[in-house]
């Protein structure tokens, strides 16, 4: 399901915050009118129950059978039902304040009962050729895990059809491996996003080299936002995964950081992308200036021969425009047909060799 468009900042105020004590639930986004959508996913080798929730509290005290029990919630901006989640799951006050608040960076904490985890989710519109951001957050229990996200849609569709299908290993592992799978996907839609910002350069280029205009430096500099927004958000990431990967915690059993260990490597691969395409966009932004500099210096050299031409020419007007009584040439009936014009002629012919020689046009 598409999204809709957010504007990509750089940085989140937290103006409606402040003056609060720590730990206190404000939503500091701009989704507050989306749609709340709950989903529970509750499996184990054998069964599997999937349902669309209308309140929070039909999902609780699944939490205590040993099934594995995924509760995903579409929209954070009700902060009455993240208090109800935390009363439930036993969550700390600071773990709510960061679910409310989207603009967080990722990373990776340990409490006692849960681990909480923060991972920005990308997602490329085509409608508005951007790419939006978007905060989730895990809560990962031994046996549940709860994500938050800002709006209805995710990269998690191939997810739910291996639950669905009880293909791979998902259904056969924990919420550890639950919580790794959407990670994973959450990266793997990272290349996806590569892919099409490649294309785009590539498509820069050739309009930096045939008909650059301001269309295309508007888009460059676009583009350099969407690669900071990916560093930004990818660079993180690489912290967290090696965070999990050395935690002591039991939630995250040993076969599940195997598979942590493949997606550290692709955030590392990432990264490698970003920066080669952030130099390339550098690179066609100063191709871009250049060229504007050849377009003015080829119209100033055009110029510059134009004036050049009539200094000659008006310095000979100027000498038969003045008021002096005797010019003898003037007696001559064919001066100004073949005299006049025929020096003017010749001079502008000269001149044009000269520059010609000098390889100046």
């Amino acid at each position: 399901m598409p999204k809709k468009r957010k504007k990509n900042r750089l940085f989140t105020g937290t103006t409606k915050k402040t003056g609060m004590p720590p730990g206190t639930p404000v939503y500091v986004g701009d989704q507050a009118g989306q749609p709340i959508q709950i989903t529970l996913i509750d499996y184990n080798e054998q069964s599997l129950n999937e349902q669309k929730l209308t309140r929070i509290e039909d999902s609780f005290g699944l939490q205590k059978t040993p099934t594995v029990t995924w509760i995903n919630i579409d929209g954070v901006h009700d902060v009455e039902m993240i208090e109800k989640v935390g009363r439930q799951f036993n969550l700390h006050p600071l773990t709510l304040e960061d679910i409310a608040h989207p603009g967080q960076r990722p990373k990776f904490e340990e409490y006692d009962q849960y681990l909480f985890i923060v991972v920005r989710m990308l997602q490329y519109s085509a409608e508005a050729a951007t790419v939006n951001s978007e905060q989730v957050s895990f809560i990962v229990g031994d046996n549940f895990l709860v994500t938050f996200q800002e709006t209805v849609g995710d990269v998690f569709e191939q997810i739910r059809q291996r639950i669905r299908n009880d293909k791979g290993r998902v259904r056969k592992m924990g919420c550890d491996f639950l919580a790794y799978a959407l990670i994973d996907a959450i990266v793997d839609h990272y290349f996806s996003i590569l892919e099409l910002m490649g294309e785009k350069i590539e498509t820069f280029e050739e309009q930096i080299l045939s008909s650059p205009g301001e269309s295309t430096l508007s888009a460059i500099h676009d583009m350099k936002r969407e690669l900071l927004m990916l560093r930004k958000s990818v660079w993180p990431l690489r912290e967290l995964l090696g965070a999990m990967q050395r935690t002591d915690s039991t939630m995250i059993k040993q076969g599940t950081r195997i598979y942590l260990r493949d997606v550290y490597d692709h955030t590392v691969q990432i990264l490698d992308i970003i920066e080669s395409f952030r130099d390339a966009v550098s690179g066609i932004l100063d191709i871009y200036l250049s060229s504007l500099n050849n377009k003015m210096n080829a119209t100033m050299k055009v110029l510059t021969i134009i004036t050049t031409i009539f200094i000659p020419l008006s310095f000979i007007t100027g000498v038969y425009g003045m008021n002096v009584k005797h010019f003898p040439e003037l007696e001559w009936r064919w001066f100004y047909p073949i005299g006049f014009w025929g020096i003017i002629v010749v001079l502008v012919f000269v001149m044009l060799l000269v520059f010609r020689k000098n390889k100046w046009l």
